[in-house]
């Protein structure tokens, strides 16, 4: 299924050889050939360059360093003067030295995969109301928009996280995951709860069965939590696993320990995810030069029968228009919305996705994410929960100010989950039919991110709700996809780095690898890959009257990101960690600026930066950078047209940084228990399609109201439903 087939995209500046514009050819575009015509005009030089001819009727993409408006709009910038300025740099590395960026473009491959959503997004909106619109993205956000449990711990304990080399940083603990083999690298990490208990079990045991030293014997791990395990005894049980992964080899994890479903994986390096057969079963390589070109798997399903009075997913939907040159009025989109809380008795809400209905069964990053994401961007959502298996984001003690045992005081799951209702429901008991059966009639999409093949035992597969709602378009992100021998194998956010290659890519060349950003990468990609497929998806089920199911795999994704590596590995080479260098950057790095732990990263793209940076700095950059501040330092030299920017923290990018604020980086929400607070924003920008989002739930917050008024129970009904434990 390629739902843009027939759609051609201009490309201006150097967006050829972007990841958006491969993405958009993957969906079925035609890339190349002048702006008039063109339905998408995508560009890396901002909305006031690459404005001028750009027909009403075409998507406008625009990806740039800081954003086409603001202050900072004109700063000059790549990928480490955005990592740095957005946070990401700032906690990659081992303390003690300075900070050291992602492998390649990751910072820009993120904001593309964003743009992606906001063009579909707005694509989408042009099938309802006929004209196109700019979507404006920012490096520098969308790098911003990553840093979960900095922007909580800054804003409720008004503390920073610091670098910690191969491990991950959580508000209240720090968990190694990088650790030595006899003959290269894993990632690994202990993680909480239901999620993690098998998987740590099952290294403890192997432990146990090749005698040695194991003080992790005995622990019950439903019980663990991460955040309040004592830092003596996680010291203790990190050298125990240190020793233990120094005798395994990369065939030992990916063999013995992934059969005994330990949470490891090798870091791979780019030759050895070229050779992987998981990819090869999936056919993830099967492209005339070897190459990967896909981002997503796209099932079309059948015709479905004429709908009487119906939208394609069983609803009403909005007047279709498809022609993307109807120039017919429609109704003014923009507002100023006065409400956070949700909007009650006001019909529609604003957004290029209004009126769109989905159903989320996701959890923890990768579907809140997605669910998040289609929410603020105007869809209603209904967000499928139980008290049972709660989401892992709702257990999870960050702050100071959050409990264990209470599913509504985490800042986490607040940021995870705007815009959304919360149905709790036992879906074990045979009752809860009652309610998920008017939903999936009612629903437009379904969102999950479970393990492949759970859908299926609920009933819920996509082959189920599309005999029930044929129209409906169903989405499933997971780590190794629908599909294949790795399948069913579990994994986080960590797998798809170490897998991909970007965590054996990401350090210094006389260091070991680290955690490649120490803030999540895949989980919230895959989000943004899931959105564009959906609104692409739902456009083209306007046009053919089908839907689909769609399969983001993370591994693929990151894999992606990677493209580059893979080249070099397919002529011959073998790719090396390289700091902060990048071949295409004649020279760049991280420089010390006055203070403690305070960095400039400066990039040179000409011999007439060179000469700039020279003039004003001298021959040692680092003397010149250490005797002054930060910000002063980069203020000068962006005044002289060299791309610096500052290593900016929480407190920077919080309290300080005005291009950030101005684009709205954190939208304040009210919240029940926490009070109001900055929530990360979707980090888009629409010219036409304003839009607002609003509180996230409290568990069942929604559970009377979605019961009477999307599946029709009568007062009576619910609260039998109530006394037999349906709403859990």
């Amino acid at each position: 299924m390629k739902p843009l087939a027939g759609h051609r995209v201009a490309v201006l500046g150097t967006m050829a050889l972007r990841p958006l514009a491969r993405f958009l050819a993957s969906l079925g575009a035609e890339l190349g050939g002048p702006v008039q015509g063109a339905s998408f005009v995508i560009d890396d030089l901002g909305r006031e360059v690459a404005s001028p001819g750009v027909p009403e009727t075409a998507v406008h993409v625009s990806v740039t360093p800081f954003g086409s408006g603001g202050p900072r709009a004109e700063w000059k910038g790549g990928e480490l003067v955005a990592s740095a300025m957005g946070g990401a740099l700032r906690v990659t590395g081992e303390p003690g030295r300075a900070p050291v960026k992602e492998a390649l473009d990751a910072c820009t491959f993120h904001a593309d995969m964003v743009a992606a959503s906001g063009a579909l997004a707005a694509h989408y909106a042009r099938g309802t109301h006929g004209l196109g619109q700019h979507v404006d993205v920012s490096i520098q956000q969308v790098a911003f928009s990553r840093n979960f449990n900095g922007v909580l711990v800054w804003q409720f304990d008004a503390k920073k996280l610091v670098r910690v080399g191969g491990a991950l940083a959580y508000g209240k603990a720090t968990v190694k995951a990088i650790w030595q083999l006899a003959d290269g690298w894993c990632f690994h990490s202990l993680m909480t709860g239901r999620l993690g208990a098998p998987a740590n079990r099952a290294l403890s045991d192997w432990m146990d069965e090749v005698g040695m030293p194991n003080p992790l014997h005995g622990t019950d791990w439903l019980s663990y939590n991460r955040s309040t395990l004592p830092a003596d005894t996680r010291a203790l049980w990190e050298a125990a696993i240190a020793a233990f992964f120094l005798t395994r080899t990369k065939h030992d994890i990916a063999t013995e320990g992934r059969r005994r479903g330990i949470n490891a994986c090798v870091a791979n390096e780019p030759a050895d995810v070229l050779a992987d057969p998981h990819l090869a079963v999936r056919g993830f390589f099967d492209t005339a030069d070897g190459l990967p070109e896909r981002f997503a798997v796209f099932r079309e399903g059948e015709t479905p029968p004429p709908l009487q009075g119906r939208g394609p997913g069983g609803g009403d939907c909005p007047a279709v228009v498809t022609s993307r040159h109807n120039d017919s009025p429609h109704p003014n989109p923009r507002s100023e919305s006065r409400a956070s809380e949700r909007p009650e008795g006001e019909g529609l809400r604003k957004g290029p996705l209004s009126g769109l209905k989905v159903l989320d069964f996701a959890w923890a990053l990768v579907g809140s994410i997605t669910t998040k994401t289609l929410g603020d961007l105007g869809a209603d959502v209904v967000k499928i929960e139980t008290r049972t298996r709660p989401d892992l984001a709702r257990l999870d003690v960050q702050v100071s100010v959050s409990q264990q045992g209470n599913w509504d005081d985490k800042p986490w799951f607040a940021h995870l989950n705007s815009s959304k209702r919360s149905l709790s429901l036992d879906m074990k008991k045979a009752e809860a039919r009652e309610l998920l059966d008017p939903l999936i009639d009612w629903a437009d999409v379904v969102v999950e991110n479970f393990s492949p093949g759970t859908m299926k035992k609920l009933g819920l597969d996509y082959d189920s709700l599309a005999k029930r709602n044929p129209g409906i378009v169903m989405v499933s992100g997971s780590v190794f996809g629908q599909t294949g021998p790795m399948a069913q194998e579990w994994g986080v956010d960590g797998t798809g780095g170490a897998l991909s290659g970007r965590t054996f890519l990401t350090g210094y060349p006389d260091g070991n690898p680290v955690i490649p950003g120490a803030v999540p990468y895949g989980d919230v990609i895959v989000p943004y890959v899931m959105v564009a497929g959906v609104a692409a998806a739902l456009q083209h089920r306007r046009e053919s009257g089908r839907g689909c199911h769609i399969d983001a795999a993370m591994y693929e994704i990151c894999v992606q990101q990677m493209r580059d590596s893979l080249v070099s590995a397919k002529a011959g080479q073998r790719p090396q960690r390289m700091g902060n260098a990048d071949p295409r950057v004649p020279f760049q790095d991280v420089f010390p600026a006055l203070g403690e732990d305070r960095w400039v990263a400066i990039s040179l793209f000409s011999d007439e930066d060179q000469a700039k940076l020279t003039a004003i700095a001298g021959a040692d950059i680092a003397a010149w950078t250490a005797a002054r501040e930060d910000h002063a330092i980069a203020a000068q030299l962006q005044a002289a047209g060299i791309a610096c920017g500052v290593v900016q923290d929480c407190e920077d990018m919080i309290e300080h940084d005005p291009q950030l604020a101005g684009r709205g980086a954190l939208v304040s929400l009210p919240h029940p228990l926490l009070g109001p607070f900055g929530h990360i924003a979707t980090p888009l920008i629409l010219s036409r399609d304003l839009f607002q989002p609003y509180r996230a739930p409290r568990m069942g917050e929604h559970c009377a109201e979605v019961a009477s008024t999307l599946c029709g129970l009568s007062d009576a009904r619910i609260a039998e439903l109530e006394t037999l434990g349906v709403f859990n």
